[in-house]
Order: C-alpha cells, then structure tokens, then sequence
C-alpha cells in the first residue's frame, strides 16, 4: 500500500490479543465498511466503486428527504430534544466520576474536552454537527496536527463532506501466503497459517462527483489516502448487512415519506380538477355534415364561453379567447332528432375535506422516525400531569434520544483520544482502561424525565414515613436506605460524608442531641443527685419519668442509676 497521508498513532488494538491468538475472521465491523482483498506483486484493482454508488445515492436520497416539511419538522423535534441550547451551559460535558484515576489527570481530561469543544466550537454549531451526523449518518473530521511538532496536539478539526470520504478496510494477502480461503479443513498446526492482515485507511476524493462508467484499473483508489488516526469517523450505527452499508436514521421513513409524497399529489391533482362545477352543452346541429357541424359548435363555444380569464402570476383579468383551459365546460354536439340544446350541470368533487389519508400517512412517517404522533402539529398540547398521564410514546422516545447521545459521544471520544495520547497524558494501554469510565453528560429538557423523577421520588418520601415508626424495630436504618430509598453503596457514602460535614460546621443539628433533648434546652436534661427534691417537689418518690430515662451517648444507651434520697436528708 502506497504511503497514507497523516499520521498514525500507536495501534493497541493488535496488542489487545496475544500473538497466538489467531482467527482467520476478520474482526466484526460494526459501521458497514467491507473487507477488500489484495494480492499479488503489483496489486490487484480493489472494486469498491459499487459500494461506493450505493452509499453516494443514499446520502443524497437523505439529504432529499431532509428538506421536505414533515420530515424536517420530526428531524428537528429530534435534534432539539438530544441537544438543548442553553444560554449560559454547554451542551454536552464531560463527567469523570466514575474514572479511577488522580485529581491531576483528571484536569488534564477535563481541559483537552474543552479544548476539543472549542476546536469545533461546539457551544454555537452543535445543532449543526449533530444535524449532518444524523441526516448523513456518518462524520468525519480531519484531525490536523503539526507534523514536526505532534506534541501540540490537535490544530484544527476540519470537517469532510460525507460524500467525499470513503472507508476502507483492505486485507493484505501476498502470494506466498499458506493460508488459502479455498480450504475447507486444515489438517495441519494452524499456527503454521499465515492469517489475514487488516489494513484500515480512508480514501479522500476532493472533487465530488458521481462515479458513472465502467471503473479502471485504479478507479477504485482515485483520491488521496488517509491514515485511520487522522480522520474521526462517527457512524449511526445501523447497517444493512445484506449489503453491507451504513445507513441513516431517515432509512426506514424513506417508503412513509414517498407514499406521503404520492398522496399530496394525487389529492392536489384531483381537487383541481373536480372542485369547480362545470357545465355541459348538448348543441343541436341537426342535419349539418360532419365537418360543418364540428364548424358550427366551434362557433357557438367562441360565442358563449367564458372570456374573462384570471392571470395568477400577475393577479390581472384579462380578455383572451385563444385558449380553453382544461376545467372549463364540455361542449357536444346533438343530431336532429334528439332533445335539442340542452345545458346540464356536471357536480365537483365531494368530500374534498376529507384527508384521513394524508394524516395516516403523516403519522406512519412520524413513527418511523420513532418521533411521537403526539407532537405533529401540537397536537395534544403539553401536560405537567402525573407521569402516569404520561404517554407511553415519551418515554420511548427518551430513551431513543439517549441512544443517539451515546451514539454520538464516539465522535468525542476519539478526539479525546487523540488529544490526550498526542500531548503525552497518557499512554495508549491507560487510555484502554480509562475511555470505559468516561462519560458525557447532556443538557435534558425533557420534562417528562424530570416529572417521572420527582413523582418517583415523591413517593418515595411517602413510603419512608410510614415506614419511619418501625425503623428500630422491624427494619434497620441501612435496609430502609437501600430498599425504600434505592440508595447505592456509593450514594449512602458520600451522603453520610457530606452530613458529617454539614453537622461540624454547624448547618443542620446533630440528631444524637436533639435525642437527648427533646425540648430543646440546649443539652442534657440534668440529672437528681443525693438529697436534692424530687420532681413532685417533696423528698419522696422521683419522677417516673426519671426512674427510666435512657441516655443516649456516642450511640450507646445506657440506662441512669437513680438515687433514692434517705428520710430526713432533704
């Protein structure tokens, strides 16, 4: 393979197995890129022009689609509801708290996110990028670094229209290979099998235009080839695998939105020409040849028709007999011997109000979309009800928004990536461990969640006080927590933290003392001593209340020994 243009980072995925651990299964590719074989000592002609006309025709049939109303009011419901755009928040951070890794590192993350974001200047042209992203259902990116001074980092993210980029997974093979695809058992050592090698690259075309004619020798490499790291490659996720092509999200809605299409017309069309009332003339010609009659009703409509004509470019009225539009009214000619002349009136068209049709087939486009029906044209408005009220359709809907987001996040991901290994924070074998805890969290704007939420938690609370008398008796303190207010290990740690916290700078009250005093005295109700009054103010029996009173201290209960003062020692 010629030399690729761009640079290429330490690859771990070939490290990620050991060397004996073989296939010959190429590994699974999960964004509809095939493999191509190469072999021989000059090379053979890769044909992936095919594939390549296909994926050419999709985008653009995508882009088609993105511009009738209907589908770019549901596209836009979409992009509104994954990316919020707020005033003074991003639309996306980066969350590290789940990452194992020190404080130092973690600003180090944090900062090359930032860094990313605004290369792309994501906080102004997000609603942008995630538009092509989902329209196109790939993204790339051009990851420009200084050649001579890779430590950098990234320079500029430089975006590559979908239909000039091409991905390529190519399999070298040489002809001194043992392993041959047309064997069908290997009766020996497979090790002793040289297994195929991946090459991945891009192909970049800068002219676009549509590859037709039959392909040459070296069509199928026209363009510039680029290394895997330098392009950041983000794709929907869906593939045909019949024909091994990525495909959109508008893929499925492209049936719904044709039949949408063909019904407009056909009712435009019909409404037009049956909603005026037309008139029919039966012209009594009576014995006149042919050629004079058809001469005679000629005459006759030139006399009577209609000679006003309406101009709709213009607006204006105007006078014209030369021509006869297809919605005035039928002129026929009558032998002798019939009725005579005679004038009737053909009806227009009824029921032209009705369009169930067209609002079935708007609904049909909108669920393929996964968009709920509710919100076509506002319908059904908005509710602050219970989430029980709730359709189900929402919270459908929320979650296939979540799916995208992650989706999404890959793009992010793999800028971090690079970024990170390119300045040196840290090593490929780190980022392997650290890129599985690194996660983005996204501005919500779906009440919906926030409703589900807070009746959750609602009903949570409720629960708790009626199960608070009992805590103690029946259930213990760590199962009301876990089970009544589903808190996790990690959430009853860093609460407890945070109490503890609260209690030594004096926010909230210690509750061990407001459990010794209940009347709010400011600490420990004092305690009789030897031949001091008893509570009923006279040397005899103490209150009872004191004959039992249990002190509770550092979480120990103990139980006070009273003194009984003698007679006469008052």
């Amino acid at each position: 393979m010629s030399k690729l243009f761009g640079f290429s980072i330490e690859d771990t995925d070939e490290q990620s197995l050991p060397k004996t651990a073989v296939s010959p299964v190429p590994p699974n590719n999960e964004d509809g890129s095939d493999y191509f074989l190469s072999s021989g000592f000059f090379g053979s002609y890769v044909d992936i022009e095919g594939i390549y006309k296909t994926e050419f025709d999709l985008i653009k049939r995508y882009r088609e689609m993105a511009l009738h109303p209907e589908a770019d009011s549901a596209i836009e419901d979409i992009i509104s509801e994954a990316l919020v755009s707020d005033t003074n928040d991003s639309p996306v951070e980066i969350n590290l708290d789940n990452l194992n890794a020190s404080d130092g590192i973690k600003t180090k993350v944090r900062e090359a996110f930032k860094f990313v974001k605004d290369l792309l200047d994501f906080d102004k042209k997000a609603h942008e990028i995630y538009r092509n992203w989902y329209v196109d259902g790939r993204l790339y990116y051009h990851k420009i670094i200084d050649l001579k001074n890779p430590e950098a980092g990234i320079q500029e993210l430089r975006y590559i229209d979908a239909m000039k980029m091409r991905y390529v997974r190519q399999q070298k093979k040489n002809k001194d290979d043992k392993f041959r695809v047309s064997n069908n058992v290997i009766t020996q050592n497979p090790m002793e099998y040289e297994f195929p090698q991946i090459e991945e690259y891009f192909i970049y075309t800068p002219k676009q235009t549509y590859p037709v004619g039959n392909a040459s020798p070296n069509s199928g490499n026209n363009g510039i080839k680029i290394a895997k790291d330098a392009i950041t490659y983000c794709t929907s996720g869906l593939v045909d695998r019949n024909k091994g092509i990525g495909l959109s999200y508008l893929h499925k809605a492209i049936k719904s939105l044709n039949q949408l299409r063909m019904i407009e017309d056909s009712l435009v069309i019909y409404r037009l020409s049956r909603a005026p009332e037309r008139r029919i003339f039966y012209i009594d010609v009576g014995n006149l040849p042919k050629m004079k009659a058809e001469q005679y009703l000629r005459d006759v409509m030139m006399r009577y028709r209609n000679k006003l004509v309406y101009n709709a470019d213009t607006g204006e009225i105007r006078d014209d007999k030369k021509y006869m539009a297809m919605l005035e009214d039928f002129w026929l000619p009558r032998r002798e011997g019939g009725r005579g002349t005679e004038i009737s009136t053909l009806p227009g068209g009824q029921n032209l109000g009705e369009i169930t049709d067209i609002e079935y087939f708007k609904k049909k486009l909108y669920r393929s979309l996964n968009v709920p029906p509710s919100r076509m044209d506002g319908e059904g408005g908005f509710n602050l009800g219970r989430s029980s009220e709730i359709l189900r359709d929402e919270v459908k809907f929320s979650k296939f928004v979540g799916r995208l987001r992650k989706r999404f996040s890959n793009m992010f991901t793999d800028m971090l990536k690079t970024q990170l290994l390119l300045t040196n924070v840290v090593t490929p074998e780190d980022w392997e461990v650290m890129s599985e805890h690194i996660q983005y969290d996204f501005l919500y704007d779906n009440h919906f969640t926030e409703l589900k939420e807070a009746e959750l938690q609602n009903e949570r609370m409720a629960l708790l006080a009626t199960v608070e008398p009992y805590i103690g008796k029946y259930y213990s303190q760590d199962y009301v927590r876990r089970r009544v207010l589903r808190q996790t290990d990690e959430e009853i740690l860093e609460e407890d933290k945070k109490i503890e916290k609260e209690i030594k700078d004096g926010i909230i009250p210690d509750p061990a003392e407001m459990m010794l005093d209940p009347e709010g005295s400011g600490g420990m109700r004092p305690m009789p001593i030897e031949g001091e009054l008893g509570a009923n103010g006279a040397g005899g029996e103490p209150d009872a209340a004191l004959r039992s009173m249990d002190v509770d201290t550092k979480g120990v209960t103990q139980t006070a020994d009273i003194v009984k003062p003698k007679g006469g020692e008052i």
